[in-house]
Order: structure tokens, then C-alpha cells, then sequence
């Protein structure tokens, strides 16, 4: 199941791609039942909102479709290393299990920077996996995108 969570959520990185977003895709899923609850991309720019991000999108919809700014017990499949805002979300939001692919050594807030569920002050830590079968591609991708973008910037 892991795989085909994390394929969705690289299906939609893509999509934001599309749109000219930074592709990061997200899904959260009720482990019990195995049903995507929630899902999102980035779209800060489309939404001239600079917390729209992927995570923050796919919390919102989850929040708004059971009802509860508590997500106890849901899983969340992310192609990025969450930032420190994203992973402060994740926390306020009580996931109990937060996967990704790719890492994030310049913008991560997990494994990188500020390793936000490692603070004294963060509230709950949820169960933390790195997806490394996924990782390669999910990180292809953004250099494949940052790459063109810059190529096209060169213009």
C-alpha cells in the first residue's frame, strides 16, 4: 500500500508541476481502512498564499472532511521532507504516521534544520519513515522542474 500512496502522491506533484508550483504532492490516509482521506499539492502561487503548501492542503481538506482539526491515527505520504511550518501543522494536527521520499538538507524541518519533532517545545511527534524506494524520483523531479526553471529565467 505504501507505494501506491506514495504514487499518488508523486501523480500530484506533477500536477502542481503542470501549474508551474514546486512539484510536492501529498495524501493522507486512514491506515484502518486504507482509504485516501485527503489529498493536495503545492499551490502557493495559483492561491497567493504562501502557506499552500502540499502538506498544509491535504490537512486542510482531511480537517474539513472528517469534521476535526484533530487527525489522530492518519497517515500522511508526502514526496518532500516537510518544512518547519509543515511539520508544525503535522503536530497540531495529531498524524500519527508522517511518510516521505525525497529529503530536504536546504528547506527540510525534519531530518534537516531545525528538526522540529526533536524540539522540547513540539507537542507531538508523530511516527516518522522515509520512503526510500520513492526518493529518487520524487527528488528527480524537483531538479528536473528547478532545472527548467531556470533554463527559461536564462531566456
Amino acid at each position: 500500500m505504501l507505494a501506491s500512496y506514495m504514487q499518488r502522491a508523486l501523480e500530484l506533484a506533477k500536477e502542481a508541476a503542470e501549474l508551474g508550483e514546486v512539484p510536492v504532492g501529498a495524501v493522507i490516509v486512514d491506515p484502518n481502512t486504507g482509504e485516501i482521506v485527503a489529498e493536495g499539492h503545492n499551490q502557493p502561487i495559483q492561491d497567493h498564499d504562501p502557506t499552500a503548501h502540499a502538506e498544509i492542503q491535504a490537512i486542510r481538506a482531511a480537517s474539513r472532511a472528517l469534521a476535526n482539526y484533530r487527525l489522530p491515527g492518519l497517515h500522511l505520504y508526502v514526496t518532500l521532507e516537510p518544512c518547519v511550518m509543515c511539520a508544525g501543522a503535522i503536530s497540531l494536527a495529531r498524524i500519527e504516521k508522517l511518510v516521505f521520499a525525497a529529503d530536504d538538507p536546504k528547506g527540510g524541518g525534519v531530518l534537516h534544520g531545525p528538526k522540529f519533532f526533536e524540539q522540547p517545545t513540539c507537542h507531538w511527534r508523530p511516527e516518522i519513515e522515509q520512503d526510500t524506494t520513492h526518493a529518487d524520483e520524487a527528488g528527480q523531479l524537483l531538479r528536473d522542474f528547478f532545472r527548467a526553471r531556470r533554463k527559461k529565467a536564462a531566456r
